[in-house]
């Protein structure tokens, strides 16, 4: 299927025809877009406890078959999750300002725009 489409479809040799362009808008800016690997972590997180959860649906569907030993397991397996998901709080996966940031502005009562501002220039550092 490649070689026919390769033989029988057109060319076009223009200079345009090789610059990349989306929905025939021109791009502008830098497409390297550079996200905070703390996006990665939470994918990773929501992927692992999203397959356990997969896990939980297939054992519910069949509990009268595993009886009391399928039970024992399974309070077993989401012992282990709690454990997990305290763990990762407790090392603060889920914090998305850094600490250090976090005690510098525990004294303030209230954020007023000056100070939300300077929040958003010291985390993008």
């Amino acid at each position: 299927m490649l070689l026919c489409g390769y033989f029988c479809g057109g060319r076009s040799y223009s200079r345009s025809k090789h610059v990349p362009f989306e929905s025939g808008i021109e791009s502008t800016g830098n497409s390297k877009v550079r996200f905070s690997v703390k996006f990665y972590l939470i994918g990773m997180i929501f992927v692992i406890f999203d397959a356990e959860g997969i896990y939980l649906y297939v054992w519910s569907v069949s509990v009268r078959e595993a009886g009391w030993m399928g039970f024992i397991e399974i309070f077993i397996f989401i012992i282990i999750l709690l454990i997990s998901l305290v763990y990762l709080i407790r090392t603060g996966a889920f914090n998305w300002v850094e600490t250090s940031l976090k005690n510098e502005n525990s004294n303030k009562t209230c954020l007023n725009v000056d100070n939300v501002l300077k929040l958003l220039k010291e985390y993008d550092r």
